[in-house]
């Protein structure tokens, strides 16, 4: 995978005032829009991100006494850089999801020195929880085993993808205690840690510029210091809805992109494309339904009842699926313009197909809702 910066300029706001959304949306319309294509062959948007995460885009919707959770602010900000980039929007998700392992966790010590950094926009990083979702849904085994030793665990495996990622990067990591069976612990894994090793060899159609790396640890110290839950059952369970909740804003971003691409072929091709079955209308009125359900999900993350869960299944569900209709329904209405390498449009229905691959992928939601019949 190609490993280059984006930079921004270095007139970029510090702090952008409490509208979070707003500063995104300004941001990503000045500094992400010109990168999008760069970043579509592989330019890593760092310096992007950095700026998002001096705004407070990456700390709105951390778990807090002194305020209530706030997911949604975190779901529109990444719906509005999700409008130009898939990429950079997918980047954002990881690192909330990093920071809502670390802030949702019981581990005091972390949330005051990393968590703090990641909330910022400092320290940047994602999530190595593709391979454990599936574990604990009967579909894979478990990748990462551990020792207990003297004041942590050491840890061995291979996780063949894992996003956003560089050498002073963190990610969140599920392994199972070999001496245990079914005992798992989650915690925070230091990209630079001795015997972390990160492989960037394959290309993917969509999503290059997303650091996206094959994880190699080789008894990897991790200390007790960096522990998220132990053991982690309890505590998935507890983050798992905001974990699928905040996947969302991708989704937004990018319908909302698609309905933008219809709308601009109206003055050229309208006569021909009213036609269609699917109209920007029709999708805009899906998009609105759609964030309605997920922001009344969103104010109550750590709802426990199994009928809320559920609930949150079928809105992922039902926005990844919409987010490939919107892509296809874009290409039909670009036509041949779309149909180019440059085209938009083309980009976005590449994109689209990650929205419902990405874990919990669109085959795995609906086995989990079938096994809820049982």
């Amino acid at each position: 995978m190609l490993d280059n910066l984006a930079k921004v300029r270095d007139d970029a706001p510090p702090e952008l005032g409490v509208d979070v959304v707003m500063a995104v949306r300004d941001l990503a319309s000045r500094e992400l829009a010109p990168l999008v294509r760069q970043i579509d062959e592989g330019l890593y948007p760092e310096g992007v991100m950095r700026a998002f995460g001096r705004a407070g885009a990456f700390g709105a919707h951390l778990p807090d006494e002194r305020r209530s959770t706030d997911l949604a602010t975190a779901i529109r900000a990444m719906s509005a850089a999700g409008e130009y980039c898939l990429s950079t929007s997918f980047c954002m998700w990881c690192q909330d999801a990093l920071a809502w392992y670390i802030f949702a966790s019981d581990n005091d010590g972390l949330k005051e020195s990393l968590g703090q950094r990641v909330a910022r926009g400092e320290a940047l990083g994602g999530t190595a929880l593709s391979n454990p979702m599936k574990t604990f849904f009967g579909i894979e085994q478990i990748r990462l085993k551990a020792q207990r030793v003297p004041g942590g665990y050491v840890v061995r495996g291979l996780l063949p993808y894992v996003s956003n990622l560089g050498t002073d990067h963190y990610f969140g990591a599920v392994f199972e205690v070999e001496d245990t069976p079914n005992r798992y612990v989650m915690a925070v894994v230091p990209c630079a840690a001795e015997g972390v090793s990160l492989a960037g060899n394959t290309k993917f159609v969509a999503l290059d510029g997303t650091r996206t790396f094959t994880v190699q640890m080789r008894d990897v110290m991790i200390p007790d210091a960096l522990v998220l839950a132990d053991p982690s059952d309890a505590y998935i369970k507890r983050i798992r809805a905001g974990f699928v909740l905040l996947q969302s804003g991708m989704a937004f971003g990018l319908i909302r992109g698609c309905i933008d691409l219809i709308e601009q072929t109206k003055g050229p091709l309208g006569h021909v494309n009213k036609y269609l079955d699917v109209q920007g209308e029709h999708l805009a009125d899906q998009l609105a339904a759609m964030e309605s359900q997920v922001e009344r999900l969103a104010a109550t993350p750590f709802e426990s009842d199994p009928t809320y869960w559920r609930a949150v299944i079928e809105a992922r569900l039902a926005a990844g699926e919409a987010s490939v209709a919107a892509a296809h329904a874009a290409m039909l209405h670009c036509g041949a313009r779309g149909y180019v390498v440059t085209g938009a449009a083309q980009r976005r229905l590449r994109e689209a197909y990650f929205v419902a691959i990405v874990t919990p992928a669109t085959k795995q939601l609906k086995k989990m809702l079938a096994d809820m019949k049982h």
